[in-house]
């Protein structure tokens, strides 16, 4: 699935505005970004990074969200929905090792960048100091056995026409080119409603509350194994609701271990741009990956 936009930024637009102000709680002083560097922000990867800043420490135009990782097992920081439906993607591709989110690019390159090209560096309006640079995604991928890392930063299409966002997006894309690191722009356009539906509807799912739970999510994959193999164009809610009354389950369980099913890989879609809710699909739709196959099982108890 191909889904990044990579734009051509036309650098020479001089700015008509700056910053917008924010409250005070949220003002940039050399003390605070001192602070934020002392507590380790911006450093670390998988389960110990920690971004630069969080939701508490911005106003959001949007709304805010705090996944847990599946690949780094920890709460993750989103400014917006864009944010948290690219982070999707990156969870479910087979390549991503690390997320880091709200990564700080150093600022005194970022000012040398900006003096160059005769742009104004982003400021706290307030206390006039500049501030740290983010990008909204450093990646850490596998490619052809090698590991590398890029760069993604991410905005609604709306914001495009804007000089001042222009300009900030230049500097930024500067910063990584000069480091050979891969960046690219992503908007709203390259993401698939019906793949993120899907997302939303398998991802907190990925971890279970007990033992039981997993010897019954075991339990109900080999159901559907043999099932696929007797009756490939059975109905997956059917199956689910067989599950149910055989065990004497309540009714739901089995689509709670089919969504953990999903997010674990162990079932898998053929296409993730088609709804893959039980009652939408059937078996014949999806790829079982038996206990033999998958060298991940017996350990997603969260």
């Amino acid at each position: 699935m191909k889904i990044i936009r990579i734009f051509v930024i036309n650098s020479k637009k001089k700015s008509t505005g700056g910053d917008d102000v924010s409250v005070n709680k949220y003002n940039w002083t050399e003390e605070k970004i001192a602070r934020f560097y002392a507590e380790g922000r911006g450093s670390g990867e998988l389960n110990h990074y920690k971004p630069w800043i969080t939701i508490q420490d911005v106003p959001s135009k949007g709304r805010s969200h705090r996944p847990k990782g599946w690949k780094t097992n920890r709460i993750h920081q989103f400014l917006s929905d864009l944010e948290l439906s690219y982070f999707y993607y990156l969870e479910w591709s087979k390549k991503v090792i690390d997320i880091r989110e709200q990564y700080p690019i150093e600022r005194e390159t970022t000012l040398k960048i900006a003096s160059e090209k005769n742009h104004t560096h982003p400021m706290d309006n307030s206390t006039q100091i500049p501030i740290v640079m983010t990008t909204d995604f450093l990646i850490t991928s596998r490619v052809d056995n090698k590991i590398i890392q890029i760069a993604r930063s991410i905005k609604p299409s709306s914001e495009l026409e804007n000089p001042r966002v222009i300009e900030k997006l230049e500097i930024e894309r500067q910063y990584w080119e000069d480091r050979d690191i891969e960046w690219a722009l992503i908007d709203e356009k390259v993401m698939s409603n019906q793949f993120m539906k899907n997302m939303k509807y398998i991802h907190e799912y990925y971890n279970l509350d007990n033992s039981r739970e997993e010897e019954m999510s075991l339990h109900f994959l080999d159901y559907l194994a043999k099932e696929l193999k007797a009756n490939p164009q059975k109905q997956s809610i059917t199956c689910c609701n067989e599950f149910d009354s055989f065990y004497n389950l309540e009714d739901g369980s089995s689509i709670y271990y089919m969504r953990h099913l999903y997010a674990r890989r162990y079932i898998e879609p053929y296409d993730m741009e088609k709804a893959i809710q039980p009652h939408k699909i059937s078996l014949s739709e999806m790829i079982i990956n038996e206990r033999s196959s998958n060298r991940n099982y017996g350990s997603s108890i969260g």
